[in-house]
């Protein structure tokens, strides 16, 4: 297989997290979430830039899901990462989400998911010389696998017909 010099895996991750940081600002938005969406936010608690106070840090020891539905304040959503105050043990807490951390999103609402790699999987992968699968998969059935389901994605199966 050829190397990928315009790195197709980074474009399509960003791509990707572009979806759920549009989604973020929805609901951000002085109207809020609309509808009956709400989202399922998984992330890895150890990566870099994540801020979560150092007691969830060590229950959640690799990844951690926070639900943003009605009970979420202040949410600001940046280009790169997300800041949201959520209760936890009843007590207001200030959180930072790099979108580079989010492992899984999905909006059981509308049956959307979004499901990432682990940045680590994909150089482990790259470096092995396997590039045949890309990083993230999407679905419309039911929320995203916890194990990685490396597949290609066709967005043909998402348009409306």
């Amino acid at each position: 297989m050829a190397d990928d010099l315009i790195g197709y895996e980074t474009l399509m991750q960003d791509a990707l997290r572009s979806v759920v940081r549009a989604a973020l600002q929805e609901a951000a938005s002085p109207r809020g979430l609309p509808g009956k969406h709400h989202f399922y936010i998984t992330f890895r608690t150890h990566a870099p830039g994540v801020i979560i106070p150092e007691h969830l840090r060590t229950r959640y020891t690799d990844e951690m899901t926070i639900v943003l539905e009605h009970q979420f304040w202040d949410l600001e959503v940046f280009s790169d990462r997300f800041r949201v105050i959520l209760k936890f043990s009843g007590q207001p807490q200030p959180i930072t989400i790099p979108l580079s951390a989010i492992t899984r999103f999905f909006d059981p609402s509308v049956k959307f998911g979004l499901q990432f790699e682990h940045a680590h999987n994909d150089e482990a992968r790259m470096a092995s010389g396997d590039d045949s699968a890309v990083g993230a998969s999407a679905s419309r059935e039911s929320p995203p696998p916890a194990a990685s389901d490396n597949a290609v994605v066709s967005l043909d199966a998402f348009r409306k017909k």
